[in-house]
């Protein structure tokens, strides 16, 4: 009688446990958007501050959630250590949020520009643009790794 053996990716995941670890990473991504989302309506609705800078200026809360939680639950797999130190995923992380940061910033801008939009829409849209084809990919390969 064989064995059935699960197929695992060269970092030793299965397909449900990258599926999982996925699911984790956007979740904790909703809860960074979702607070981040929050600041920018603060600071552009009641603050009356341009919605450009108030996005850069959220997304430093957001993210300061979304790295926790991806640190201490979304990636963080049992008996596997992470490569890099906590100082040096930090330092990965600022310079991913510094650049996803320009990318929300423009994208929403020039969504805005061309589309003549509602910033809250475009936001929305651009953020999950850049969240699933940026953000979680450096985050599970480059930083959290």
């Amino acid at each position: 009688m064989t064995k059935y053996v699960q197929a695992t990716d060269k970092f030793g995941t299965t397909g449900f446990n990258r599926l999982k670890m996925f699911a984790k990473a956007q979740f904790s991504a909703f809860a960074g958007g979702m607070f981040d989302y929050a600041i920018m309506l603060l600071l552009t609705e009641y603050a009356g501050i341009h919605y450009t800078i108030s996005i850069a200026a959220a997304c430093m809360f957001g993210a300061a959630v979304n790295f926790s939680l991806n640190k201490r639950w979304a990636f963080l797999r049992k008996n596997v250590k992470y490569r890099f130190s906590f100082s040096q995923q930090l330092l990965r992380f600022i310079f991913v949020l510094v650049s996803s940061i320009a990318l929300k910033t423009a994208g929403t801008y020039i969504f805005v520009t061309l589309a003549n939009v509602d910033y809250r829409i475009c936001r929305v849209i651009v953020d999950i643009i850049v969240s699933l084809c940026y953000n979680y990919v450096l985050q599970r390969y480059w930083i959290f790794k």
